[in-house]
């Protein structure tokens, strides 16, 4: 399976890829450099915006705009770049990192400490009025999130454990968490990941320089390498949903590849799911 480069960029940490289909653009973030990124491969527009925080993911709206999961809470920009905060939870040494919205609208929104101290971080469900809850209060780096074709099963990655691991989910919450794949140490660590309509699970390896993809059993299916050391998290995109776009990373390179930091893309990789506006 060959890549692509889609976007070239240095971004320190690119993460959270999302495709947008009412647009046809990828949304993505730099979350260090505070930025977050569109991109419309039809015809290669692209554009840039500032955030005040460092910005973990942004996500679209069902009504336009986009949902933010940012250092110190979650916020809505609106469809004229308006922003209002819908809930503001800062902890100090505590920045926001991956999320994910739901098919039933909410965001699933995931938070780690700045160096990374074990248990520091959490994953909360975020509901379109505001309303949040808390599922894991000992996270250490929260990431990747995602849901089966059905909406039966959320997988789940806090990297340091090396699992992606998968919960029941019953519409609004999860429950009876236990690992679905184990990742090798000698693999890298298991971050962002993305499910096809078949139940695979895509997810990308930080430190690994590739990208697997697990059957809807847990086996190991498929392996991707990559040219860049880093890659960060995974989505389907495109107007049929088949090519799987990459962010990847510089920040933790010496020497960087000269496409750390930009998105790569596996053309036909597989045929991706419809993903879910914030309904808020």
């Amino acid at each position: 399976m060959r890549y692509e480069l889609a976007v070239r960029e240095a971004a320190a940490l690119g993460e959270g890829p999302t495709w947008d289909p009412v647009t046809g653009r990828l949304i993505w973030v730099d979350i260090l450099s505070s930025r977050i990124h569109t991109y419309a491969p039809g015809d290669g527009r692209r554009t840039v915006m500032a955030t005040e925080q460092h910005v973990g993911a942004a996500k679209p709206r069902a009504g336009g705009g986009l949902v933010v999961n940012l250092r110190d809470g979650v916020g809505l920009y609106g469809p004229d770049g308006g922003f209002r905060w819908l809930v503001r939870d800062a902890v100090a040494g505590r920045r926001a990192n991956d999320a994910a919205v739901a098919p039933d609208g909410a965001l699933w929104a995931g938070t780690m400490r700045y160096d990374e101290a074990p248990a520091g971080g959490s994953l909360a469900r975020v509901a379109p009025d505001g309303t949040a809850t808390e599922v894991l209060g000992d996270a250490t780096v929260s990431n990747g999130i995602g849901w089966s074709p059905d909406g039966r099963l959320m997988y789940y990655v806090d990297t340091p454990t090396r699992r992606i691991d998968v919960f029941d989910f019953d519409g609004q919450l999860a429950h009876d968490r236990r690992p679905f794949a184990e990742i090798p140490a000698t693999a890298g660590h298991p971050d962002g990941l993305a499910v096809d309509a078949e139940g695979g699970v895509w997810v990308a390896l930080w430190g690994g320089n590739a990208i697997r993809r697990y059957a809807a059993d847990g086996t190991l299916d498929l392996v991707v390498e990559l040219p860049v050391h880093c890659p960060t998290a995974c989505a389907f995109g495109g107007p049929d949903l088949t090519d799987l776009y990459v962010t990847t990373a510089r920040v933790a390179e010496s020497a960087p590849h000269p496409l750390a930091g930009s998105v790569l893309v596996l053309p036909g990789a597989g045929r991706g799911l419809p993903g879910f506006a914030f309904a808020g």
